[in-house]
């Protein structure tokens, strides 16, 4: 009789469940500063608790398809309708869906390095190959590069993926860029999970109209608040949507979920006040640290900064550590560009940016 190993697929063989060590660590000791997983340090708003609490006296009934949140999110958009979007159980199952409608085992998976880890998580357990394009580390910044990402092209490419602005760098790449790859006919992925703040005027939804291609994935666990409620969503033209809304499975995002995400895109002066915050404080820590000889502090837009100090002399580990003996915990990052003083900060509370502030520049030796 064989072992029942021998009957798993042979590319998901060794595949182990995903869990975060760093947010699992905070979980245990509420005292520990959460500086790590681009969460939004504000509670959500009273409107959206609102509904929690509205819907959760019926969570005794099934969900309907979210006709209500998808025309608004459509509407928001400059969409035709709710057949444009398709909701998730966060944009992590968003892009579990989606790439289950386009990879067989063998095909590719283009990636704009370094990225968000769930395109290497899903891409992998459907069996596909992934082929990073890593960015350009040049003049104290990393630059995105479109060129090599067509030249990676091959018959077996089935996804391009671009996060925009993309995690973990914060920038944004040249609008002209997006169209040239739309322009391959590919299926390309556009990741918006932060572009709400530096505004919706910086996305590439309007792709969506003139290029079937184009699939656009965001979000309500960043700018939003919500990323303990699970819910993000793609928009693209209407043929594409339900195709790949065919791999939803029954119910997959909860009644309040998907309540308290329309509360939240009415409440959008509760965003406002939530982005003005978030900008501020990427702004004051970057001045902040900028004094530091040799640190390279990466310019952002999102509610996150990347650092590399490997010019100071010490590394991003070392760094990581220090934090901690203040209670503070950060994200490392691999080595990469010769480098190994790649680290990450979140944004946190005013008090937890100082405390980050004053804890590098005295783990730096500057004084204020």
């Amino acid at each position: 009789m064989k072992k029942v190993e021998e009957y798993y697929a042979p590319w998901v063989k060794g595949i182990p469940m995903y869990i975060s060590d760093l947010i699992e660590k905070a979980w245990r000791d509420p005292k520990l500063h959460r500086m790590m997983s681009n969460e939004n340090p504000l509670p959500p708003s009273d409107k959206v608790l609102e509904a929690m609490v509205k819907y959760g006296k019926m969570a005794n009934r099934y969900p309907d398809q979210g006709l209500v949140v998808r025309t608004k999110i459509a509407g928001m958009n400059g969409l035709d309708g709710p057949y444009n979007v398709m909701i998730g159980n966060g944009s992590s199952e968003v892009y579990d869906n989606i790439f289950r409608m386009f990879i067989e085992p063998g095909q590719e998976v283009i990636q704009h390095t370094p990225c968000f880890g769930i395109y290497q998580l899903r891409g992998t357990l459907l069996g596909a190959k992934m082929v990073n394009v890593p960015m350009v580390y040049k003049d104290r910044y990393l630059h995105f590069d479109p060129e090599a990402i067509l030249q990676a092209v091959t018959d077996k490419t089935k996804i391009i993926v671009v996060a925009n602005p993309n995690n973990p760098t914060g920038n944004f790449m040249d609008p002209k860029h997006f169209v040239t790859i739309a322009e391959s006919g590919i299926p390309f992925i556009i990741d918006e999970a932060y572009v709400e703040y530096a505004g919706l005027k910086m996305s590439q939804v309007a792709l969506t109209k003139k290029y079937e291609n184009v699939i656009i994935t965001r979000t309500l666990s960043k700018a939003y608040g919500l990323a303990g409620m699970r819910f993000g969503y793609a928009l693209g033209a209407k043929p594409v949507i339900d195709q790949i809304s065919g791999s939803l499975l029954p119910w997959n995002v909860g009644t309040i979920p998907m309540w308290a995400a329309l509360a939240a895109f009415e409440d959008q002066e509760g965003l406002a006040e939530r982005v003005k915050f978030n900008n501020a404080v990427v702004d004051f820590i970057t001045e902040s640290l900028s004094v530091i000889p040799g640190f390279v502090v990466f310019p952002s837009k999102a509610n996150y900064i990347l650092f590399d100090c490997g010019a100071t002399g010490k590394t991003g580990k070392e760094a990581l550590a220090y934090a901690e003996t203040k209670g503070i915990i950060l994200r490392g990052e691999s080595k990469k560009y010769g480098s190994d003083g790649w680290f990450r900060v979140t944004i946190g509370s005013r008090e937890e940016n100082q405390l980050f502030v004053d804890t590098m520049l005295e783990f730096f030796g500057v004084k204020k």
